[in-house]
Formats: C-alpha cells, sequence, structure tokens
C-alpha cells in the first residue's frame, strides 16, 4: 500500500530506483513513511484546516476505466507529446524514431529518426516536447543519449517534407548531461512559465546527485535555447533542484507547482513537490527520513508496487504509471481555499497486472489521459500487439 507523509512535509519531497527491475537488489517490503514498524493507515483525511472544501475537490476515492486502445504495434515506446491539434508523437527509445498518431484513428505515420540517438541500456531517445509556440515555430523537443552523453536537441518539423523525413536536422540546445547504462532520466516538459523543464538520472553514480556542479541527478530548468533564466537557484545554472536518483515524470498542478516521480533503490519510490533549490536527498536518504536540510517525498511506494515512471494531472489528482508495479496510481490532491495542493488521502492503484508494465501518462483533455505501456523494453514480456497506447477515463 501506498503511504502519503503528513500534512506538515506538504512542501518537501524526495529521491528515486533504476527501472523496472529497477533497481539491482531485492526490492524493499512497504511501511508507512514515518516508521517501519507503524501500522499502515488505511485512509487519509482531509487536512483539518479544510473545513469547506470546494466543489472541485476531486473525491478521495477515484476510478480509472480504459475505453479503448488508439494504436498498437509500437516498440520501445518512451516519450510522448501531444501537438496543438491533438495528435500525439511518441518516440521509440531504442530505434530513435518519432512516430505521429492520429488521435481520432490511431494511424501512424513515420516523422523521421532523430540522428546520433545511441541506445544502450535505459538510454537512448526519451522524453518529447512541444514548442508552447508550435503554431509558430513548429518545433519539437527532445531527450537523447548519444555516444557520449545525454543532450537535447529541438527540430523543425516540417509537415509537408518527404515521408519519413519530417524532421530537420537537431539543434542542440543543452549538452553533457552524463549518461549510463542506467539512470539517464529523459522526461522533459514545458511548464506553466514557457520555460523547459528536464528531469535527470545520476547514472549509478550517487556522489553526482548532490554534486551541484554536475546535470546529473537533477531537475533542470532552462529557457527554450537551454540557458539558465531568472528565477532558478544559481543566475548561471540550469540546476532547479537536486539530490535526486532517477527523476522520471513531471507534471504541474492547478496551483502551477510541479510535482515529479522518481526511482529509490531498495525500499521506497516517491512523488515530490519540487521547491527551487531543495535538496531531495539521494544518496544519503531514501523516502521520509525527517532529516534536516532534504526534502521528504509527498507519498511513497514499496519498489516493487511501483518503480514510477511518467505523471499527468488530470481531475485534481496527479496519475502515476508503474512499470515494476504494472499499475496506474491515482494521488489525490485537495484544495484549500484555492491555494496549496496537499494529499487528500491514500493512493489507489488501477489496471493492476492487466496491460504489463507502464510507462508514459499525458492528460487527454477533460476526465481523459493517454497512458503508455512499456512491454517491448526488454524487461517485459510483450504480447500480440504490445506495445499500446490506451485512452483512459478517470474520476
Amino acid at each position: 500500500m501506498a503511504v502519503l507523509a503528513a500534512g506538515a512535509l506538504l512542501f518537501a519531497a524526495g529521491c528515486g530506483s533504476p527501472e523496472g527491475m529497477e533497481s539491482s537488489a531485492g526490492q524493499g517490503a512497504s511501511s508507512p513513511a514515518h516508521s517501519p514498524s507503524a501500522s499502515p493507515r488505511k485512509s487519509a483525511s482531509p487536512s483539518p484546516s479544510v473545513s469547506r472544501p470546494p466543489a472541485d475537490q476531486p473525491p478521495a476515492k477515484g476510478s480509472a476505466k480504459v475505453v479503448s486502445t488508439l494504436t498498437d504495434g509500437l516498440k520501445s515506446p518512451w516519450g510522448l507529446a501531444a501537438l496543438p491539434g491533438g495528435d500525439l508523437l511518441v518516440g521509440s527509445r531504442d530505434k530513435g524514431t518519432i512516430t505521429l498518431v492520429d488521435a481520432k484513428t490511431g494511424k501512424k505515420k513515420l516523422l523521421g529518426t532523430v540522428p546520433g540517438v545511441a541506445p544502450a541500456g535505459e538510454g537512448g531517445l526519451l522524453g518529447l516536447a512541444v514548442s508552447p509556440d508550435f503554431g509558430s515555430d513548429h518545433l519539437v523537443y527532445a531527450y537523447f543519449t548519444t555516444a557520449s552523453d545525454n543532450r537535447i536537441a529541438r527540430m523543425i518539423y516540417d509537415e509537408n517534407g518527404s515521408p519519413g523525413q519530417l524532421l530537420g536536422a537537431p539543434d542542440t540546445i543543452l549538452r553533457g548531461i552524463p549518461k549510463g547504462q542506467i539512470h539517464n532520466g529523459g522526461r522533459i516538459a514545458f511548464g506553466p512559465d514557457h520555460m523547459l523543464y528536464a528531469g535527470t538520472g545520476e547514472t549509478g553514480d550517487d556522489g553526482r546527485a548532490q554534486d551541484k556542479e554536475s546535470l546529473a541527478g537533477k531537475i533542470l530548468r532552462m529557457t527554450p535555447d537551454g540557458e539558465p533564466l531568472h528565477g532558478n537557484p544559481e543566475a548561471d545554472s540550469v540546476v532547479y533542484s537536486y539530490g535526486h536518483r532517477n527523476v522520471q515524470g513531471l507534471a504541474w498542478d492547478a496551483e502551477k507547482r510541479l510535482w515529479a516521480s522518481e526511482f529509490g533503490q531498495d525500499t521506497w519510490d516517491e512523488l515530490n513537490l519540487i521547491e527551487p533549490g531543495g535538496n531531495y536527498g539521494w544518496p544519503d536518504v531514501e523516502g521520509t527520513a525527517h532529516k534536516e536540510g532534504f526534502r521528504d517525498p509527498v507519498a511513497q511506494w514499496k519498489t516493487s508496487e511501483a518503480s514510477p515512471s511518467g505523471i499527468a494531472y488530470v481531475k485534481g489528482s496527479v496519475w502515476m504509471a508503474g512499470l515494476r508495479g504494472e499499475r496506474l496510481w491515482r494521488i489525490p490532491l485537495s484544495r484549500e481555499d484555492g491555494a496549496a495542493k496537499e494529499p487528500l488521502a491514500d493512493p489507489q492503484a488501477f489496471l493492476e497486472g492487466q496491460y504489463g508494465r507502464l510507462r508514459t501518462v499525458l492528460a487527454a483533455g477533460g476526465d481523459k489521459l493517454w497512458l503508455v505501456t512499456s512491454e517491448t523494453d526488454g524487461r517485459g514480456t510483450p504480447k500480440s500487439g504490445d506495445d499500446r497506447i490506451l485512452l483512459v477515463r478517470v474520476k
């Protein structure tokens, strides 16, 4: 059972595991956030300060139902991004290709291969993002592993180009993110401020997470051109938060607060509320530690239940895909007088074991989200039709 940190830890957040095994050692057993020997909480009530919750507060208990399969036959899908009209871009980690998927028919069209991608282990073509100004600049951003590093580049999508050659040459905006066989991070997303955020991993070298001079084990914030900007903890650095093991999901709630999912090692996977300059503990702490100088997670899971990947914010809840856990987690957030978000109740799990490993979640408008499976990544057990993009109705 997943465990929520106390309301006092709302402004805290934490660390994360290699994907799907996703830790080499045996996965630890679950226990409450405050004490390994305490009894699990069955349900968390709204904060006592919330006396009259607003009408848009999500219910403590929700639901998730797969209403259709948009498309199937995808190989090692990882990144997913929506174009302004709703159609989807999906990247193949191991092939290095980006494919356009019609959001109504599921028809696929190969846009092209990203030059320089060198897939190996958990590396390859990872996160995708679409420029906030796509209508005028037609730019698609990608985070990918090369022979020497992880980097972020942008490409012009020319819908009038030749089939399979609809992507322009990559323009690298940030290079030098350390690479490894494991823990390459890779999720990128534009925030409400129209700035680009990226989650990185420490590549299995724990010390990099606490080293502010390294881009590994961090959440990065930069301009669309890859430059540091005002509001970062250090004016000349793209480092936004540190002490991360392997950030896999990024999403913003209705109050424009940044949430991140992260692999733990042997004991706790985490959902963190990100504060600029925050130290999320790895490798000094894993999960809730109540240790001065470190941010604690808002929610944590046994590594066997999660190995979290992408997250999305839909209908007042954070929805989190689980790789090793093979389930979709719902973390409802309560609203207090229109201000900060905090956990409303214990997380719920849906679709457990029904579709295998789950990689990426993306808001699809209203009460729906897109969910990408991950059975063809070398760690799953592929069935006929894998991998898929599912449309899920949630509450």
